[in-house]
């Protein structure tokens, strides 16, 4: 589809009333009812759910380096398959984005693929190591502008160094997403630490050792008066740890994946390694604190933290497999099933968390913007009727660690359009 003017008809704008939408161009020229179609292609769209773009905080692209898991372009063609118009790449490539060239070269990368923007992270330290920070200064001047800044992977466990990086980044109003995992805590760990992993003989990962990193992060940030972004928060504790520092008025926000929002430790059970993730599924309570956090606002936003592996890495006993699942192209799926039809969230508030405030906590505009005159077209539509059994071969990702596969999930995106330029069509890349 490629004519300039589209019109969108009928569509539940953020859930509400019915409304037509004329998009021309890059822009959103008009909102109402009984909209005419002049020359527009004209898209009948009654019952669907019109959101804006969707924004992943944290997605693995993986290139430079593993291009064998996934690649910027068919990462980037997997996120407009979900929904997605803008997705930040983590930092943990080989080599690192740890340097002004590299960020610019995923973020060029992301300019050609044409399916959705790309924002890269750049690396907190040099190679991942902790030891000492990257040029932060640098990759924030760069073309790419970074503004967030990770060891996703790893986590910045040395106090001085994210005391340090706290300090610089306000300089320019960036953010630290911190993986919040004292490594001393989880040598050796295999899955959650609780009932089940004592009864399968797993090593365990307590829960404590995610929410001592926030809570000393949070206190950090307070002194420093930084702004600190919690990575794929997963527990109970996390959870007030986080509602605590708010409450503070401190500079704190947090992402919640969807699979924490709907699996358990229980599935690690058929010790199926596509269950093996960072950080571990956790128990049902921990899965009910995190949608009641998520719907209350204590968690800003769902983050995808879509890690692609190849089959050889996922295929293989529990202890050797690596750890992540791909999630871009079932997010939204997994959100409508656990927060929308379970009526914790509405679709305003699936578009503020999925698109508004992931925008602005990671600075980037022309995302999570109003469906309104005037505004970029970027967006999404969605059939939330849709009933469907998840088939990873039809990914458009080049990884298939999916959690999913052969579970029905609800929902589905029918079309996503950036700037005005449709990248999926019908379910189908454009």
């Amino acid at each position: 589809m490629t004519m300039s003017k589209i019109l969108i008809r009928g569509a539940k704008v953020l859930g509400g009333e019915p409304a037509d939408v004329l998009i021309d161009g890059e822009t959103i020229v008009e909102t109402g009812t009984g909209i005419e179609a002049g020359d527009a292609t004209v898209i009948e769209a009654a019952g669907q759910i019109l959101l804006p773009g969707l924004v992943d905080l944290h997605t693995h692209l993986r290139e430079p380096g593993r291009e064998d898991s996934e690649t910027v372009l068919t990462g980037t063609k997997a996120a407009a398959v979900g929904g997605f118009t803008a997705v930040h790449a983590m930092a943990n490539t080989f080599p690192v984005a740890d340097t002004a060239g590299v960020v610019e070269q995923v973020w060029r990368l992301g300019k050609e693929s044409g399916y959705c923007d790309v924002q890269p992270v750049g690396a907190v330290t040099v190679g991942l190591e902790g030891k000492q920070l990257a040029e932060l200064g640098a990759m924030h001047d760069s073309a790419a502008g970074v503004k967030v800044f990770s060891d996703d992977g790893k986590c910045v466990d040395d106090a001085v160094i994210m005391r340090r990086a706290l300090e610089y980044v306000k300089a320019f109003d960036g953010v630290v997403a911190q993986h919040a995992q004292e490594p001393r805590l989880t040598e050796g760990a295999q899955m959650n630490e609780g009932i089940v992993s004592a009864e399968l003989g797993l090593g365990g990962w307590p829960a404590v050792a995610e929410e001592s990193i926030i809570a000393r992060d949070v206190l950090l940030a307070a002194h420093v008066g930084s702004r600190v972004h919690i990575c794929h928060l997963s527990t109970a504790g996390s959870v007030e740890i986080v509602r605590w520092a708010k409450s503070k008025g401190w500079n704190v926000t947090a992402e919640v994946t969807p699979h924490h929002l709907l699996l358990t430790d229980e599935l690690v059970r058929t010790y199926n390694p596509v269950y093996k993730v960072n950080p571990p599924l956790r128990t049902e309570a921990d899965v009910m604190a995190l949608r009641e956090a998520l719907a209350d606002g204590t968690i800003d936003c769902v983050a995808t933290d879509h890690a692609p592996h190849p089959h050889e890495d996922k295929d293989c006993e529990w202890a050797a497999a690596a750890m992540g699942m791909v999630g871009l192209e079932t997010a939204l799926s997994v959100v409508q099933q656990t927060m929308v039809d379970t009526g914790l969230l509405d679709w305003a508030g699936v578009a503020d968390r999925m698109s508004m405030r992931p925008a602005a906590i990671g600075r980037l505009e022309g995302h999570g913007r109003p469906v309104s005159a005037g505004e970029p077209a970027n967006l999404t539509l969605v059939d939330p009727a849709y009933r469907g059994a998840v088939d990873p071969a039809g990914f458009a990702s080049r990884s298939r660690n999916t959690p999913y596969e052969g579970r029905e999930l609800p929902g589905r995106v029918t079309h996503t359009f950036l700037r005005g330029r449709a990248t999926v069509v019908d379910g189908k890349l454009a």
